[in-house]
């Protein structure tokens, strides 16, 4: 099936007629690939990050894992925050296409930057990071959004195909720097973190060299806007992104809580500068815009309870969590493979029932597929606090495939709510701010992965998670996601009654 153009009464430009691959248009599978390394990057430093911290900036001492964590979570939430400024140059300046090259090119910096052993420049390193992704990460989906009409059927797939590129990066880099940190060039007791960084570095140069080859596939997809052709636009928006690097490093020394802040009064303008262009498109476009920013209020609280995988659930693992089986220790960095191992087992299949519902008029609305996101992460919890509670060993150690459990329980939510909200975005976005509408989806990932940090700072506490401190707030998790989701089965209706018809 060749998508088709978009209809002539709407102001969208026309869908190119791609050539198919696997029942998809063939661009898709080339962001799959892009998407892939940058997310093996990513992904590729998310075990090590806190770990690192503590080792290298506080001796070792567990009174190091709260500020790590605080850390990891802010560092998180700019990742996704800057999404909004990524996605305007996108629509504005630069085009899609450009600003993804110069976006990988920052991330790589930064990368090699992480690997010295200086807390300063760690920090501009990650600075880098946050700026170069902004860049990068919305743009990269809204281009997935944009190979289909918003009528396509196969758009939900899509998305969930992509995800799978996500994933399977996700999924080979724990492993391979583990490898190479603690087999190769260190021991599990001295990890070379240096390595983690370096391997991480050289998979986001991959990633820009194929997307600056592949993207051509493009045609029209991402080009820059009319009248935006000029060479001289990009040197203007790296000059900008250099400046922004020390601004971000100062949030970052600033603290999570002033973040905190500082994410919720961008999210107002963002919020005013969508409903303003949702009425200036109609009452229809109004409503969409409305259902969009109610439901990334729910999006903000799974995020907050999801993301402990690279702070509490990484101290929890390394602690308290029995890795011994039988004489061989499974290490701490695996446990950052099993979700994407769930994610690449199950996508194909969620996808398979989201189509299947769709032929059979019961596919669930997009509010019900978010409430089964948290209540799924609300399940996770629950079996946290069962572990905590009753399978604590002789030597305070719970069972390893209770935490196996956990991410895998957490991944059914994800597939539930992550590849359906970057679809929802692109068809409830105004038409003329999609790339702002990615941003704000990003950005409201990125005040739940700040909240993450805090909440997983309260978790360890001031000398580090115990069975008791994780007990207590493992709690609060599930109660705050389980209540989450039955408001929001609840308020399906109306929400679907704001989206006109979007499903």
């Amino acid at each position: 099936m060749s998508a088709s153009p978009a209809p002539a009464s709407t102001d969208l430009p026309a869908v190119p007629e791609f050539p198919q691959l696997l029942g998809h248009p063939r661009p898709l599978w080339m962001l799959f690939m892009a998407e892939f390394w940058e997310r093996f990057a990513f992904y590729g430093i998310r075990w090590a990050l806190v770990l690192y911290i503590v080792t290298q900036f506080h001796g070792g001492d567990p009174s190091g894992q709260a500020p790590a964590n605080l850390i990891y979570g802010s560092y998180l939430a700019m990742v996704y925050a800057t999404a909004i400024f990524g996605g305007y140059v996108a629509d504005r300046v630069i085009g899609y296409q450009r600003s993804i090259l110069l976006g990988a090119g920052f991330m790589a910096v930064g990368l090699f930057a992480i690997s010295l052993p200086s807390e300063q420049i760690f920090k501009v390193g990650l600075a880098t990071i946050v700026v170069g992704n902004g860049m990068f990460k919305p743009n990269i989906s809204t281009m997935v959004g944009k190979l289909y009409t918003p009528e396509d059927g196969r758009r939900d797939s899509g998305f969930t195909i992509f995800y799978m590129g996500i994933n399977s990066g996700a999924f080979f880099a724990p492993i391979l720097t583990q490898l190479l940190a603690q087999k190769i060039f260190g021991t599990e007791a001295m990890p070379a973190y240096k390595i983690v960084f370096l391997s991480a570095a050289a998979g986001m140069v991959i990633s820009l060299i194929w997307f600056a080859i592949g993207r051509r596939q493009l045609g029209p997809i991402g080009k820059p806007p009319a009248g935006a052709e000029s060479p001289l636009r990009v040197v203007q928006v790296a000059v900008g992104a250099a400046v922004a690097v020390p601004l971000v490093y100062l949030l970052l020394a600033a603290g999570a809580k002033t973040l905190q802040t500082v994410l919720m009064v961008l999210f107002l303008p963002l919020a005013a500068i969508l409903i303003i262009a949702g009425i200036r498109e109609g009452k229809v476009a109004r409503d969409k815009v409305f259902a969009m920013l109610i439901i990334f209020v729910f999006n903000v609280m799974f995020w907050m309870f999801f993301e402990q995988a690279g702070s509490s659930f990484n101290f929890l693992a390394d602690k308290i969590v029995d890795r011994d089986l039988g004489g061989w220790t499974f290490p701490t960095a695996y446990f950052q493979s099993v979700n994407s191992v769930a994610i690449i087992a199950l996508a194909p299949v969620v996808a398979w029932v989201w189509l299947a519902m769709e032929r059979r008029k019961i596919n669930p609305s997009i509010p019900r597929k978010f409430g089964l996101g948290l209540l799924w992460n609300a399940l996770a919890f629950g079996l946290l606090i069962l572990a905590l509670s009753h399978l604590v060993d002789a030597n305070n150690k719970i069972p390893f495939w209770t935490l196996v459990a956990v991410y895998a329980l957490q991944s059914i939510g994800e597939l539930c709510l992550s590849p359906i909200g970057l679809s929802m975005v692109t068809k409830l976005a105004p038409a003329r701010v999609v790339g702002l509408g990615m941003g704000g989806w990003f950005l409201s990932v990125g005040i739940g992965n700040n909240l993450s940090g805090i909440f997983a700072g309260l978790v360890s506490g001031e000398k580090g998670l115990s069975i008791e401190s994780a007990r207590e707030g493992y709690t609060l998790g599930f109660t705050s996601l389980a209540i989450g989701g039955v408001v929001l089965f609840l308020v399906a209706p109306w929400i679907r009654k704001l989206m006109h018809g979007v499903a």
